[in-house]
């Protein structure tokens, strides 16, 4: 029997170096029906130049114009026939055998919509990494956090979080998605840019009535980062203003009425903690998200349209009905364990 098709898709914006760091090991992968694309996004250093001359097996998808994470993908997979796409970051380390635990399980259970495997971080090695560790889970008030992460608090790998799991999201540097469920679900939404879209892709399949998964018997090592630093002022706008629309997109009515007042007043604490510390550009970021989210609040919510056709199931699997800020600043508990 011959084994499904996989794509591991890479999407790619200048960054050369990552490229010759990291795609060999991703060439060198240990799958006998594999197929690997770049979807490139207008790089404007020699990135095509050099993969077409070191790696002429990987097939390069020309972008025009820097459509971000969402929209390179979008694009990009429209042109990539395959039975499953793992949607891989450029700054990820990959062992040889990081593809058969995956695909296997999600063979088995034809429900399963999407796999992550456990992230780890490309330095130090034996600790979980931020971009989803064993598992991405979301609180009451739309806080997403990780088995093995919870905000900036990262746990050691002790194979504390080994067991194969339902999860609420799988992180988007790492993400193995069937094909169909992809784009059944719409793709990841455009309007986000990059960050918190698969989050956001995630609760659709949730709502679809399919699973999402972390199968920490595959791992990989992650840079973080590699494109947009994780504590840059845009990035923390765009966290900011992603999640505001997602809760948005895929909360009912009634939880939305209580919702964005308590988490606009939680996100205003947050910009006086950045000012507090002299994180100015922080702060503002913030403020800026807000102004953005609320002035264009009939946009957002127009997007509610493209979820209701795909509603099937309104019970969710790794969500967790507390407050995870609460349950860190207030009560002080800093591992995923102890929630």
């Amino acid at each position: 029997m011959s084994s499904p098709k996989v794509a591991v898709v890479i999407v790619h914006w200048n960054k050369q170096d990552l490229l010759e760091q990291f795609l060999p090991a991703v060439c060198n992968s240990d799958y006998p029906n594999l197929e690997i694309y770049i979807i490139d996004n207008a790089s404007t250093d020699n990135s095509v130049a050099y993969v077409n001359e070191y790696f002429p097996h990987v097939k390069i998808i020309e972008l025009s114009e820097n459509h971000g994470y969402a929209g390179g993908y979008n694009l990009g997979l429209k042109y990539i026939k395959a039975d499953y796409y793992i949607l891989l970051n450029n700054d990820i380390e990959v062992p040889r055998n990081w593809i058969n635990p995956i695909i296997s399980l999600m063979e088995q259970d034809k429900k399963i919509a999407a796999c992550q495997p456990k992230m780890l971080d490309f330095i130090h090695r034996n600790q979980f990494e931020y971009a989803g560790a064993s598992g991405g889970y979301i609180d009451t008030f739309g806080y997403a956090f990780c088995r093995g992460r919870l905000f900036d608090q990262l746990e050691m790998d002790g194979n504390q979080y080994d067991t194969v799991e339902e999860i609420f999201w799988a992180t988007g540097a790492c993400m193995f998605v069937r094909a169909e469920s992809f784009h059944r679900a719409g793709g990841f939404d455009e309007h986000f840019f990059a960050h918190m879209e698969e989050i956001d892709l995630c609760w659709r399949f949730q709502l679809m009535g399919e699973k999402v998964m972390v199968v920490p018997q595959s791992h990989v090592y992650h840079v973080g980062g590699g494109t947009l630093n994780k504590m840059s002022n845009q990035k923390t706008y765009l966290n900011f203003r992603n999640n505001l629309i997602m809760l948005t997109k895929n909360s009912s009515t009634l939880t939305l009425m209580w919702l964005i007042p308590i988490r606009s007043t939680l996100d205003l604490v947050s910009s006086i903690m950045f000012f507090l510390k002299g994180e100015f550009g922080f702060f503002a970021a913030v403020h800026h998200a807000h102004v953005d989210y609320f002035f264009k609040f009939r946009k957002w919510w127009k997007l509610r349209n493209q979820v209701k056709p795909l509603i099937r199931n309104s019970k969710f699997t790794g969500w967790y009905s507390g407050s995870v800020v609460w349950q860190y600043f207030v009560k002080g508990k800093k591992f995923f364990s102890q929630l």
